[in-house]
C-alpha cells in the first residue's frame, strides 16, 4: 500500500517535533515536507528526521504544491489556527491540527466550515487522549462502574510553555524568552487559559458523554507585566451539577518528571463512586459502592491504531472513518464554548450562559 505523504506546516508549537517524530515511525507515512517562515525553527528536525533540503519550504503554498500531501500536520499559534486550515484546505489534504482547538468558537467554526467544504478530515489533537490513566478511566466511566457522571475535577498544567520543547526536551526559560514567545502574546492567543483549559473542557465533554454545561463562571490571574494569565479557574454548571477546571502555568514541577501538588489530571464522581486519573501514572484509583475504600486499577495497555494521534488519524483515513472522541469537531467544538464562556465570564467578572 501507498505511504500517506505528510506536510509539517508552522512550528509555532514544541508539539511538531513531538508529530513529525510518530510520522517518521509509523511505517504507512512519509514524511513530504516541512515549512516554516523561520528556517532555523526547523533546524533540528531537519537533523532529527535527516530530512534533505528538497523537502524544506519556506512558503506554505509552494511547499503544499510541490509536496501534494494527503494530509496536513498544523502547529500555529492558537490564533492563527483557522487562517492555516484555510490555507490549506483547497489542497484538499486531510487536517490534523495540534491543540487547542482555536482562539475563539468564531474561529472553529471557520475551520469546521473550511474542512467541510474540502470534503476531508480534521482532527485536533488533545494529547492528554493519549495518556493510558485517562483512556481507562473513560473505559470504566462508559462500564457504569461508577454509575451516572454528575461532577469532573480537572487541574492540569506545567511549569510553564517555555520551560520544555519538543519531546519534553528541557530548556532555561529567560525574561527575554517570555517577551518574545507567542504564548505570552494576547493576540496570538496566549495564556494558560487558552493553553490548558481546552483540555479540560474537551475531555470533560468526553467523559460527560457530549453534553454541555447551562452557564459557565470564570476568575484568572495575570501577574504584573504581562499580557496573559497564568492560572485560571472555571466553574461549569451542568444538569448533574457543578464541574471544575482548573490551569495553571507554574506547578512546582513538570507532571512527566515528578507530580506536583496539586496533582495534574482528572478526578470523577459519580452517583454510585469515583475515579481519580492522574497523567502518566501506572494505576488511577476507584472507590465503588462494593469497595467503598478503594482499589488500585492498572491502567489498560493500548494497542495500535490507539496509540498515538498519529496512528489514529492514518486510520481514520485509510478506513474512511469518521473522527470521534476528544479529537472530533463535535466534541472539541463544545470544549472551545465552554473556553469562550470562561473568557467571556472572566472578562465581565460575573457568571455568563454558555455561548452558543
Amino acid at each position: 500500500m501507498k505511504k500517506l505523504k505528510v506536510v509539517g506546516l508552522n512550528f509555532d508549537h514544541m508539539h511538531m517535533g513531538d508529530l513529525l517524530r510518530q510520522c517518521q515511525q509509523h511505517p504507512d507515512v512519509e514524511i513530504a515536507g516541512i515549512c516554516d517562515d523561520d528556517p532555523a525553527r526547523m533546524a533540528r528536525a531537519i537533523a532529527h528526521f535527516q530530512i534533505p533540503a528538497e523537502r524544506v519550504f519556506t512558503d506554505p503554498h509552494r511547499c503544499l504544491a510541490a509536496t501534494e500531501p494527503d494530509f496536513v500536520v498544523l502547529c500555529p499559534a492558537t490564533a492563527r489556527h483557522a487562517e492555516y486550515v484555510e490555507l490549506v484546505a483547497p489542497y484538499r489534504a486531510h487536517l490534523f491540527v495540534e491543540k487547542p482547538f482555536a482562539a475563539t468558537l468564531a474561529q472553529a467554526d471557520r475551520m469546521i466550515a473550511a474542512a467541510k467544504k474540502s470534503k476531508k478530515l480534521l482532527a485536533i489533537n488533545w494529547p492528554l487522549r493519549w495518556v493510558p490513566a485517562h483512556v481507562t478511566a473513560h473505559r470504566l466511566l462508559g462500564e457504569g462502574r461508577i454509575g451516572a457522571l454528575q461532577e469532573v475535577h480537572f487541574y492540569d498544567g506545567n511549569r510553564g510553555p517555555l520551560w520544555h520543547g519538543a519531546d519534553k526536551l528541557e530548556l532555561t526559560p529567560t525574561t527575554a524568552t517570555k517577551r518574545k514567545s507567542w504564548f505570552y502574546q494576547a493576540k496570538r492567543g496566549g495564556g494558560s487559559l487558552l493553553d490548558y483549559l481546552g483540555y479540560g473542557t474537551t475531555l470533560g465533554t468526553w467523559f460527560h458523554g457530549g453534553r454541555k454545561p447551562i452557564e459557565v463562571t470564570a476568575v484568572v490571574d495575570r501577574p504584573r507585566g504581562l499580557e496573559v494569565d497564568e492560572h485560571s479557574i472555571t466553574i461549569a454548571r451542568y444538569a448533574s451539577g457543578l464541574t471544575k477546571f482548573e490551569t495553571r502555568w507554574g506547578t512546582f514541577t513538570d507532571p512527566w518528571i515528578h507530580q506536583p501538588q496539586p496533582r495534574c489530571g482528572f478526578v470523577l464522581k459519580g452517583e454510585d463512586g469515583t475515579i481519580s486519573s492522574y497523567d502518566y501514572a501506572p494505576t488511577i484509583r476507584a472507590q465503588t459502592r462494593a469497595n467503598p475504600g478503594g482499589e488500585d486499577v492498572a491502567v489498560d495497555a493500548l494497542v495500535a491504531p490507539w496509540q498515538d494521534p498519529i496512528q489514529y488519524f492514518v486510520h481514520c483515513i485509510r478506513e474512511g472513518r469518521p473522527i470521534e472522541g476528544p479529537l472530533s469537531p463535535k466534541i472539541s467544538r463544545i470544549g472551545q464554548q465552554i473556553v469562550d464562556s470562561a473568557v467571556l465570564s472572566a472578562r465581565l467578572g460575573k457568571t455568563v450562559k454558555l455561548v452558543a
